[in-house]
């Protein structure tokens, strides 16, 4: 199948929505616009470029309406500039379609309603909005100046004209405020206070909360009239790259220190369940994480601090070095998570006072809580 109108169809109809008119906006936006040159694909260990111009059209575009992420950049290389397969973290991708309109979904945006989209990226959920909204009520930014540049092109080329910014996503574009929802196409350490002054009473921030475990959870928060934002997270698997300001920082090659030993309380497999890495994240915010042949490891950065495990007859030793104890930090909020049913996302909520404190809880906002850093 050659047709795009026909390729839009097809994945708009296997696209589950609540909304059905988030699958008309689907049916109605040329994804191949916004794929500029090409795509990596990794096998693994690299990633390696797909140039349009040296692909059929017919395979071009199968790959173009595959509901998947499409990488455009790793470490800031994109395509274009890459003379063979490469290494690294990808810094910028073309998310796929289902993602984008259960983004939207979750927020409940409706017809006239004005939004604010963090992250350009390609600009193909920017055309999504422009085309259910109008483009005179969508906003977006995008940090980095050549994906903005590029984004543009793509947008003008579909016939979109959005009002577009190039800059710090996590500071929101208070030009255009109010709106009536936040969007964030990035993942966030902690909800900025800029979005929360720049929403509406009623309205909505819809993001995914990570960190540098880089586990993550979907949340929408309401805007209540006092400045704070409360809400819940839903039980998407869900995850995108992290706002460049609320990455992880620079890290060394890790040396593993013995440092204080002792029998872990829990096997280090529950940081392969989503909810239970997404708790562990809670429980020592600054730590990495990463795995090894035979168990894990946390490290923090800035403290040096480190945590490490291996097989130990039926259990599990862990190596704690540093001044912060990050495996009994893990296993506190494990212990906090399992005494309150060990719920599924679903069960978590989020909020965020006007001060600027923000907590994840359990069940209800005075339920079990942890503090995240800003």
């Amino acid at each position: 199948m050659t047709d795009s109108a026909a390729l839009r169809r097809r994945l708009a109809a296997a696209v589950p929505v609540e909304d059905p008119a988030w699958r008309a906006a689907l049916e109605a936006v040329p994804r191949e616009l916004f794929l500029g040159n090409g795509l990596f694909r990794f096998d693994g260990h690299h990633w390696t470029p797909a140039h349009r111009d040296r692909t059929p059209p017919g395979e071009w575009l199968e790959l173009v309406y595959q509901d998947t992420t499409w990488v455009t950049q790793v470490d800031g290389t994109t395509v274009i500039d890459a003379t063979g397969p490469v290494t690294g973290r990808p810094t910028s991708s073309s998310t796929l379609p289902s993602l984008v309109v259960r983004m939207l979904d979750v927020a409940g945006i409706g017809e006239g309603q004005k939004v604010l989209e963090i992250g350009t990226g390609t600009g193909y959920s920017t055309a999504v909005l422009c085309s259910r909204l109008g483009e005179k009520n969508v906003y977006s930014v995008e940090y980095d100046p050549g994906l903005a540049a590029a984004a543009a092109e793509h947008l003008h080329a579909a016939g979109y004209r959005p009002t577009l910014i190039t800059g710090d996503g996590l500071a929101g574009h208070k030009d255009g405020a109010e709106y009536d929802h936040i969007v964030a196409t990035c993942a966030v350490r902690h909800i900025p206070l800029s979005w929360l002054r720049q929403v509406r009473s009623g309205g909505t921030i819809t993001t995914t909360l990570s960190g540098w475990m880089l586990a993550s959870g979907l949340v929408r928060l309401t805007v209540r009239d006092d400045g704070s934002a409360t809400g819940r997270f839903r039980s998407d698997e869900i995850g995108y790259m992290l706002a460049r300001p609320h990455e992880r920082p620079p890290r060394p090659d890790v040396h593993l220190y013995p440092g204080r030993t002792g029998s872990a309380g829990v096997d280090p497999a529950f940081l392969e369940d989503w909810t239970g890495h997404f708790v562990a994240q809670l429980g020592a915010p600054s730590a990495e994480f990463m795995t090894t042949g035979t168990g894990v490891i946390l490290v923090d950065v800035a403290t040096g601090s480190q945590a490490w495990t291996e097989p130990a007859g039926n259990g599990w030793t862990v190596h704690q070095h540093g001044p912060l104890n990050l495996w009994d930090q893990v296993e506190a909020a494990l212990a906090l998570w399992q005494s309150a049913g060990s719920p599924p996302q679903s069960g978590f909520g989020m909020t965020v006072e006007p001060d600027g404190t923000q907590r994840v809880w359990i069940g209800a906002p005075d339920g079990p809580s942890w503090e995240l850093p800003v």
